[in-house]
């Protein structure tokens, strides 16, 4: 079974390669084009007759249309030089037809029919040989467009993939950091918490290092990181913060793009929480419908000393920048993020479509 899977797999391989290779894409295609030609004119009696005679027309038109795509195309037409493009064209297609006349006469010396025929019908060849290569001339700008597209769709895919992939590398390990600050400050307290805050990065480190490398993960996922992250919040902020996380809807099932919501999180302690010389607040919601994503977050601010009503200064830091440019690449015009920067008060809100 194995090497039978190997075969047919290279196989495959072989195949596609083939359908790659020009030459065998367009000899295949003047092959299949000849014998459909041929069975609409031919019968048992003059088969072979009628397959000489398209042979020969086809060879003709292939002469224009090859001309046409690899010399009067990218000489001409590419370079905007229309006219003599089209002049140039229409003089091949006069040469073409004489030439292709010329060896049906021949080869039609036992049928004096079908030779006065030929030569009352030479205007109706040259309209079928320009015909042919102005056809060849719309496949041939369709086919460029079309590999030019696909080019820059990759190339920007690229270029999103690379851009999103250092985005990630930046908010990882501001993260991390974070997270060992936090461990790090338990152990110096002997805390028993800290074989829990272990267990909890570690399952943090675990989602950030082989889960977030999708492009999307599940929801419940990323909840189950927001938790262990303000479970891990909590044990080092103790009693002196109020942290509350409501979750509504259906969460399980669908998806998101990973690390969408943590650094608002890790925002809401790093510039508001721990400024703050008096207990303080984070409030966190999040609501999944079959469409969307509602997630809101706030929380309480330091008041900038010796300016009554004014909260002290803040950045939105390193991740805040990543997440808009996130947001950007993953979420095109299918996002809103709402932030409101308050006297005392700082509250994010973002709506996701679940595209």
């Amino acid at each position: 079974m194995a090497i039978q899977q190997l075969y047919s797999g290279s196989l495959r391989e072989r195949l596609y390669e083939l359908y790659k290779n020009p030459r065998v894409t367009h000899t295949l295609f003047w092959v299949v084009l000849l014998l459909l030609l041929t069975l609409n004119e031919a019968n048992l009696k003059n088969f072979w007759f009628v397959l000489s005679n398209e042979a020969i027309t086809l060879f003709t038109y292939s002469l224009v249309v090859y001309l046409n795509i690899y010399y009067l195309i990218p000489n001409y037409l590419t370079q905007k030089r229309i006219f003599t493009y089209s002049g140039l064209l229409i003089a091949a297609s006069a040469i073409a037809t004489p030439l292709l006349v010329l060896l049906l006469y021949f080869k039609f010396h036992n049928h004096p029919g079908l030779r006065s025929t030929l030569l009352a019908n030479q205007n109706w060849y040259f309209l079928t040989t320009f015909a042919v290569a102005a056809i060849s001339t719309i496949f041939k700008i369709i086919t460029d467009w079309s590999r030019q597209l696909r080019e820059k769709q990759v190339l920007e895919n690229q270029t999103m993939q690379s851009e999103l992939r250092f985005l990630k590398s930046q908010i990882n390990p501001h993260f991390l950091f974070n997270t060992l600050n936090n461990l790090y400050a338990l152990t110096l307290k002997k805390s028993d918490q800290a074989p829990e805050i272990v267990i909890k990065l570690s399952e943090m480190m675990r989602y950030m290092l082989y889960e977030c490398n999708e492009k999307r993960v599940p929801l419940e996922k990323e909840v189950n990181y927001i938790q262990n992250y303000l479970d891990l919040e909590a044990l080092r902020q103790g009693k002196q913060v109020e942290i509350n996380f409501k979750m509504e809807g259906k969460i399980s099932g669908q998806q998101v793009a990973p690390l969408m919501f943590v650094p608002f999180l890790e925002n809401s302690f790093k510039h508001g929480l721990n400024n703050h010389l008096h207990p303080g607040f984070v409030h966190i919601s999040l609501k999944a419908t079959e469409e969307k994503v509602f997630f809101y977050i706030e929380n309480s601010k330091a008041i900038a000393p010796g300016i009554p009503g004014k909260s002290s200064s803040r950045s939105g830091g390193i991740g805040l920048v990543n997440i808009k440019r996130r947001l950007e690449l993953l979420y095109p015009n299918h996002y809103e993020l709402e932030i409101k920067d308050s006297p005392g008060v700082y509250a994010v809100k973002l709506q996701l479509d679940l595209i």
